[in-house]
């Protein structure tokens, strides 16, 4: 198996990455040390742009006793910035980096521009209108999605809410399925410790086929866990659905419903969910 093929399976799995200031370096151990899935060292937004150079120039020195330790992504800024082509020779640079995020992703050219430069798995930010019109192409030329849903809101003049964004999420699930990417990662709840509502956001998320949430600050870790495992009555009806299909009958019913091949994946997905929860 090839070091890529490697990469992109860790990127498949990630779930709740944490991001850290990339000028920061103090801090990226105790994001390492979090229990966030992965970490995404941010150089765009939390990087001021008179401090982008200095933070890009002590990455690959801070980060090379802890890439072995987590999957390890950075943040890059977007593309057509003055500072992007240097991020991504910096990337390139830096061993065991897991992969490379895409900030206003918009096109297949700049994600496989960022591939090709770095030798790495790109996750796609998707958070702008021509990014969302362009979800196809965006899935397909990417290891995997995120969704800026603050920045896309902003970008259509709407409100960041839920049932206003609902077709963007659509639009990206259905993306990723059809490129056979993991589902996308959604993007950040801005209340750092509204527990009830950072978890009700990741059961929303899973309600949209979503497979992961950017986290941003540690606090956000547990919440967001738990948001994403299945209740323990989910975890049981999917056990009684496999356990009556193995049964070999060639009809079989569980709760009184009648038991088919999509309600056998989606007690497979519940299950799965479980495991990954469990950690």
């Amino acid at each position: 198996m090839t070091h890529l093929n490697e990469t992109t399976e860790k990127v498949d799995r990630i779930t709740l990455p944490l991001f850290v200031p990339g000028d920061r370096p103090e801090r990226f151990a105790k994001a390492v040390a979090a229990g966030a899935d992965a970490v995404f060292v941010d150089l765009e937004d939390a990087v001021a742009p008179d401090a982008k150079e200095a933070a890009r120039a002590g990455l690959a020195e801070a980060l090379a006793p802890l890439v072995g330790a987590a999957s390890i992504l950075v943040r890059v800024n977007a593309s057509g910035t003055p500072w992007h082509a240097a991020d991504l020779v910096a990337c390139a640079g830096i061993a065991g980096l897991a992969g490379v995020v895409l900030p206003k992703a918009e096109t297949a050219a700049d994600c496989a521009g960022v591939a090709e430069a770095t030798g790495l798995p790109v996750i796609a930010l998707v958070e702008s209108a021509r990014g969302l019109a362009n979800a196809g192409e965006v899935a397909g030329a990417s290891a995997r999605m995120a969704f800026g849903s603050i920045d896309l809101a902003a970008d259509l003049g709407m409100a960041h809410e839920r049932e206003v964004l609902r077709p963007a999420r659509f639009a990206l699930a259905m993306a990723a399925r059809l490129a056979g990417q993991s589902g996308p990662i959604d993007g950040v709840t801005t209340a750092l410790k509204d527990e009830e509502l950072i978890s009700s956001d990741c059961r929303h998320a899973v309600e949209m086929g979503f497979a992961g949430k950017l986290i941003i600050h540690p606090a956000q870790i547990a919440p967001a866990r738990r948001g994403f495992a299945p209740s323990q009555a989910e975890c049981e009806w999917a056990q009684r659905v496999l356990a009556a299909v193995e049964g070999g009958a060639a009809a079989v019913a569980v709760d009184g419903a009648m038991v088919d091949a999509p309600v056998i994946i989606k007690a497979r997905q519940i299950l799965a969910r479980a495991s990954s929860a469990a950690g």
